[in-house]
């Protein structure tokens, strides 16, 4: 009920009427993978400078519906931040505006729920545009791989550490390697954690975030 609710009241603060459609009921067993590059680690003052998504539908990642963007940064690029996201400046000479690419990954994403490996990040990036440009934040649920994973671990006591780092997660399940720092690569791989950690985590146990 209080979910409802708050969804109610971001659906009312939601200055742009196209958009109407985040807030229908997700549809079932479909969901969204996506993956940020960016300037840096603090959603507050970085950009994102590439979006990368994938469609899972069911068992299956659509590779026929995927979402690959580049994003004009408001400055250069500096030579750290390359070294992290690895995107050079002639990587993005045909990128497009901040507000065409969030505009571009909400008709992507719909009203399925989103999947990624701390998606929390990735969401708190794209709210800060969202939220400029459309009054709200993404309404999507989102599901994160790295808890899934956490739960199917065996522990032998509740304080046990369990290594989350995306190259151990991805070794551990046996998930090919397709290039790193490259968004959608990511998110292709992501979704390939996601079907294998679904069908082992218990069907009563919950791994929605929000």
């Amino acid at each position: 009920m209080f979910q409802q609710l708050l969804k109610k009241w971001h659906q009312s603060k939601l200055n742009d009427k196209r958009f109407l459609f985040l807030f229908e009921e997700e549809p079932l067993d479909e969901y969204v993978c996506l993956d940020c590059e960016t300037t840096g680690l603090n959603p507050r003052k970085d950009e994102i400078l590439s979006i990368g998504a994938v469609i899972i539908k069911g068992n299956r990642i659509l590779m026929s519906k995927t979402l690959n963007i580049f994003v004009k940064p408001s400055k250069n690029v500096t030579e750290e931040s390359i070294k992290i996201h690895q995107i050079r400046p002639i990587d993005l000479e045909n990128a497009i505006t901040p507000q065409e690419a969030i505009y571009e990954l909400l008709e992507f994403i719909g009203n399925r729920a989103i999947v990624g490996y701390y998606i929390k990040f990735d969401v708190a990036m794209i709210n800060k545009y969202t939220k400029q440009l459309l009054g709200i934040k993404l309404p999507n649920r989102t599901i994160e791989v790295s808890s899934m994973y956490y739960k199917t671990r065996q522990k032998n006591s509740e304080y046990q550490f369990i290594d989350l780092k995306f190259d151990t997660i991805m070794k551990t399940l046996n998930i090919p390697e397709l290039g790193k720092h490259d968004a959608l690569n990511d998110a292709i791989m992501t979704s390939m954690m996601f079907l294998k950690l679904k069908d082992m985590t218990p069907a009563h146990s919950t791994f929605y975030e929000g």
